[in-house]
């Protein structure tokens, strides 16, 4: 479905279990993801009566692009309208990266609007090394050829067991961004400038009252554990959980075990 924010964007979404009366759960992608991408999370908790929300942010791969940068409080915002267009007053945020940190930009926004949060592999601020490597990821980006660039970027997402256990599945998913639009990769360069410019957010998450779920990969390189060290110490209701032998992309990675923390913190709320 497709939904027009107040700015004109396009927002593609989904909504699942749509008349359940539970509470509701907005899935927040990370910069390269869809809402597919969160599969194996939400399918669990749609068996729970979750009523489960899923968009592309604008930029990503099925909503509106954007021409020079945007940022986490506009994200947010959008959020904001989509919600209220669907009706939803106060909802559970997961989101992973990029979308964790949406997350506590929203939650730091409108307190009063977030039941709670779960960041996954996010951080609040950035050194001079997840800027190299996000300028990187510019560069790979500005070529237009899929293959190179999940192959450029592979390394600095994924741990290095399940790079080495899974090959045949990353081929196959590389070879896949060959069909990508050129439009994707200009969505990709948007955010990941956004990203730069914008992510620092270390002293709004004071302002985040909600229960908050910190998880992150003890091998994620790209956004080390310090950084979700620094988001649960600056939040007062949160706790972190880190998973072994998994790099950035839990998600994927570790779903049994994500899955496991997400569902015993929502049951404990």
């Amino acid at each position: 479905m497709d939904f027009y924010t107040k700015e004109h964007k396009r927002i593609y979404y989904d909504i699942i279990n749509d008349q359940s009366e539970k509470d509701a759960i907005v899935f927040l992608n990370g910069v390269m993801a869809s809402t597919s991408s969160w599969i194996n999370q939400y399918t669990e908790l749609e068996k729970l009566g979750y009523k489960i929300i899923l968009h592309d942010f604008v930029g990503q791969l099925r909503s509106d692009k954007f021409e020079g940068l945007y940022s986490f409080e506009k994200h947010a915002d959008d959020v904001r309208q989509l919600l209220e267009h669907i009706d939803v007053k106060s909802p559970h945020l997961i989101g992973t990266s990029y979308g964790g940190e949406v997350a506590m930009k929203y939650a730091s926004l409108y307190p009063e609007e977030t039941l709670s949060i779960t960041v996954i592999d996010s951080v609040s601020e950035v050194d001079d090394r997840i800027v190299r490597s996000v300028e990187e990821w510019i560069d790979l980006a500005q070529s237009y050829e899929g293959e190179a660039f999940f192959y450029g970027i592979m390394p600095s997402i994924y741990g290095y067991n399940y790079i080495k256990n899974n090959k045949e599945m990353l081929s196959k998913r590389a070879k896949a961004m060959n069909k990508l639009p050129q439009d994707y990769f200009d969505g990709q360069i948007g955010l990941y400038k956004t990203f730069i410019n914008d992510v620092n957010m270390t002293k709004e998450l004071r302002k985040i009252t909600c229960q908050s779920l910190i998880i992150c990969g003890k091998e994620d390189t790209l956004k080390p554990v310090k950084f979700s060290q620094i988001i649960t110490d600056e939040i007062k209701h949160s706790r972190l959980e880190v998973i072994s032998d998994c790099g950035h992309v839990t998600i994927f990675e570790k779903p049994q075990e994500l899955n496991q923390y997400i569902i015993e913190f929502l049951s404990n709320l």
